[in-house]
């Protein structure tokens, strides 16, 4: 069913309303998230736009909340495929769990096996470190690895036994598999969802089949595609849990490459959810693992997109000189690989700035931001999604600088023709468009703004 339209709340009237349920002052939850009352004032009356992942962070925890929940999920009614992805996300959500379903008495008693007993989908990483090191990260801690979750079966660490059923040949699941990259990378969310959903379901019943190995590496790509796609329709919670299923998956094939993989994908989803220690605690531990395999392929690259992804979360715990430490980490890796596609990640010099004009334009230094996008060419990454956050997050930045109103607005309108979906569905343009609009009222901003605020419901 297409949704009614109707006019979306704005981030700061979330806030408000979440502060005033609580009955507490604008000076209690400030001082609770660390910044100045006129900030959190600005923020609820949308003066200032809520428009920055690490702000929006500190005013979720302290008001005991996810940042989802304070950002929403705007589905503009006139988009059709953004409104047909938001309506798959259900069917993928319980493709996810349906991985981790304990099957009847009648199944374990044809295999004679005792099924595992049902356990929480979403578990915080088992015993990681509340305050994990910076880039000097030493690898001689001895640290144990995660115990198995409750998706993995007895010795083998293999997801659960998948249901009975004819299955696909794994040749033509790989052919499906590759499509759904190709729409994922292309932020075609809608397509990209109404595949996934199957494709769960089939290659879980490929793991059981003669194929069992290249079913499964199929698998943890697919669960790790998912995760990315919840992630930017702004479910992070089931970005989680594809996550987790992509961990299991990767687990069962042994490779240490597609475990850190899994748990590149986990801490992405953990930052998002606004945990940036476990975020940042799961990348670390990932390149602890990966020491001993450095001779495999596709270990560089994992490494630097584990080095970008710690910079990230570093800089969400305010750890500034850790997050640029591990930035210049990163650089100096990607001068040595140059530009890769490795495993869809596409680490490389170009996307190490696209990385830092995201950290910086939510850090607090919009200026730097848009240096480092004045030195970088998103045309050399043929990836949408990667792509469009270049010219959403620039324009973030631009946004924040005096007199930079038409240029922000600018590169809001190629981000939007480069990835539609993206960003009609995303709570940062959405308050960055609304901020853009607010000033246009007093500053001519043009129709091209204007036509925009409509096309995101802000009118």
């Amino acid at each position: 069913m297409t949704p009614r339209h109707t006019a979306d709340p704005s981030i700061g009237s979330r806030i408000q309303a979440r502060r005033l349920l609580r009955g507490w002052s604008i000076r209690y939850a400030a001082t609770r998230a660390g910044i100045s009352h006129s900030t959190w004032s600005r923020i609820e009356r949308g003066v200032q736009a809520a428009d920055n992942r690490f702000i929006l962070a500190d005013l979720a925890t302290a008001l005991e909340c996810s940042p989802a929940e304070l950002a929403g999920t705007p589905i503009p009614a006139s988009d059709r495929a953004a409104v047909a992805a938001h309506a798959a996300v259900h069917a993928v959500r319980q493709s996810l769990v349906d991985l981790d379903t304990p099957f009847g008495e009648a199944h374990t008693r044809a295999h004679g096996e005792r099924s595992n007993p049902p356990g929480p989908a979403l578990t915080r990483a088992h015993g990681e470190r509340s305050n994990p090191p910076g880039p000097a990260l030493t690898r001689a801690h001895g640290e144990r690895s995660n115990p198995p979750g409750p998706a993995l079966t007895r010795a083998h660490g293999e997801p659960s036994n998948p249901p009975d059923g004819p299955g696909r040949p794994v040749a033509e699941l790989a052919r499906d598999v590759a499509l759904l990259d190709s729409l994922r990378q292309a932020c075609d969310y809608a397509g990209a969802a109404r595949m996934t959903a199957r494709l769960l379901r089939d290659l879980h019943i490929a793991t059981a089949g003669p194929s069992r190995e290249p079913a499964l590496r199929l698998l943890c790509d697919v669960t790790f595609m998912a995760s990315s796609v919840l992630r930017n329709l702004g479910h992070p919670a089931d970005a989680w849990l594809a996550a987790e299923r992509c961990r299991d998956a990767a687990r069962a094939t042994e490779d240490p490459v597609l475990m850190a993989y899994a748990s590149y994908a986990r801490s992405c989803a953990a930052t998002a959810c606004g945990s940036f220690g476990s975020g940042l605690a799961l990348a670390a531990r990932a390149l602890d693992d990966l020491e001993p395999h450095s001779s495999r392929a596709g270990v560089l690259e994992m490494r630097g997109s584990l080095q970008l992804q710690c910079a990230h979360a570093s800089r969400g715990r305010k750890l500034l000189d850790d997050s640029r430490a591990w930035a210049v980490e990163a650089g100096d890796l990607a001068r040595h690989t140059g530009e890769t596609t490795t495993m869809g990640l596409y680490f490389g010099p170009t996307n190490v700035g696209i990385w830092r004009i995201g950290i910086e334009a939510d850090g607090g230094d919009p200026g730097q931001a848009t240096e480092i996008a004045r030195a970088t060419n998103p045309a050399i990454v043929p990836a949408g999604f990667r792509q469009v956050f270049y010219f959403a997050d620039t324009a973030r930045a631009l946004a924040r600088l005096r007199g930079r109103d038409r240029e922000a607005i600018r590169l809001l309108l190629i981000a939007e023709r480069v990835a539609p979906q993206h960003i009609h569905t995303s709570a940062m343009a959405q308050e960055t468009t609304r901020a853009l609009l607010e000033r246009s009222r007093r500053a001519a901003g043009g129709p091209e703004l204007r036509a925009l605020a409509e096309r995101l419901q802000l009118t």
